[in-house]
């Protein structure tokens, strides 16, 4: 039979890893994005390294914060499904 334990440590881990991917980290990546966006308006800024910026360097780097917060809210759900199931199990000490 497989231990099965959650201290108190593991919860204040759990909660501050769903506050953080649900909060703080999600509001950052929205300002990023605003922020992105405004600089790939060519009305706003322009030049080469602007146009390599908006043709590249952003959709790649938009792409790869979009793949980190969808990664992120997956570990959230999993996180708090795991620790449903630990607590329904009398893990918690």
């Amino acid at each position: 039979m497989s231990r099965i334990l959650s201290t108190e440590e593991a919860k204040s881990a759990i909660r501050q890893i769903q506050s953080i991917v649900g909060g703080g980290f999600a509001d950052q990546i929205a300002r990023l994005d605003a922020q992105g966006r405004i600089l790939s308006d060519p009305s706003v800024w322009d030049g080469p390294l602007a146009a390599e910026f908006r043709g590249s360097v952003w959709p790649e780097t938009k792409a790869a914060l979009d793949t980190a917060k969808n990664e992120l809210e997956q570990l959230r759900t999993q996180l708090e499904k795991i620790s449903q199931n630990i607590f329904a199990a009398g893990g918690a000490q």
